[in-house]
């Protein structure tokens, strides 16, 4: 789901997969513009989101997660956080997918799983994954608790790795009052200060922007596109 109240994720900042050869961490921090172009429907909208994850390959695999909090001025507004694992004990690229979802104000446990497809160029400038996965919301309103959920990610690095697009689209079923079915996707374009002349290799400042893109999503009817600029540090 990847989702939060800015809800995001799993958009790795820079999207790694199980074949990657890395081991990746970043903190990132938002500025949502959503509360100054829908101020009716988005009034109380937290302006600063920070995202922290962790992406780790294995023999077996690899795991990832990420953890969103909201803040307002009298604090930390809310929390989102996944985590999933990809298993794979073969060659083909092909992995099993599980997967947790939960966090405050509304969202509900859901737990997922499925098989993942991957795929990277040889250069590892440009990749994808897609993923099919049976989706478990515990406690859903209208008590329809078996769903599904579908899952592209995709990261591209060019202009000799200054600039990554990278992101993640979802389509999953829910029943709502506003419907069976949500869509959401957050873009994300970064530029790597580290790959300029005048920066030195270990100076891992990005800085950025996403567009958040979805329907029918956090009891909102219809399609809405959310801005943000970032910043984003890599360990």
């Amino acid at each position: 789901m990847k989702h939060f109240l800015r809800i995001s994720l799993l958009s790795l900042g820079v999207f790694f997969t199980p074949f990657t050869p890395v081991i990746a961490q970043n903190v990132q921090v938002h500025y949502d513009f959503g509360k100054f172009i829908y101020d009716k429907d988005m009034h109380g909208r937290p302006l600063i989101t920070t995202t922290v994850e962790m992406f780790k390959p294995d023999s077996w695999g690899s795991t990832f997660f990420f953890v969103d909090m909201d803040y307002k001025s009298s604090g930390v507004a809310g929390a989102y956080w996944e985590i999933s694992r990809e298993l794979q004990f073969w060659k083909l690229p092909l992995s099993l997918h599980l997967e947790y979802n939960g966090g405050l104000n509304f969202v509900r446990n859901a737990y997922l799983s499925g098989v993942t497809y991957t795929f990277n160029n040889k250069g590892y400038s440009f990749g994808y994954t897609a993923s099919a996965m049976y989706k478990y919301i515990q406690q859903q309103d209208f008590n329809e608790p078996h769903n599904f959920q579908l899952t592209y990610t995709w990261y591209w690095h060019f202009g000799q790795k200054v600039f990554t697009f990278s992101g993640f689209a979802d389509y999953w079923r829910e029943k709502t009052l506003n419907g069976n079915y949500i869509f959401l996707s957050e873009p994300q374009i970064w530029l790597h200060l580290n790959q300029l002349q005048g920066y030195a290799d270990d100076f891992n400042l990005s800085i950025g922007s996403e567009m958040k893109v979805c329907y029918n999503f956090a009891a909102r009817q219809g399609i809405y596109l959310i801005p943000t600029v970032a910043v984003r540090w890599d360990f």
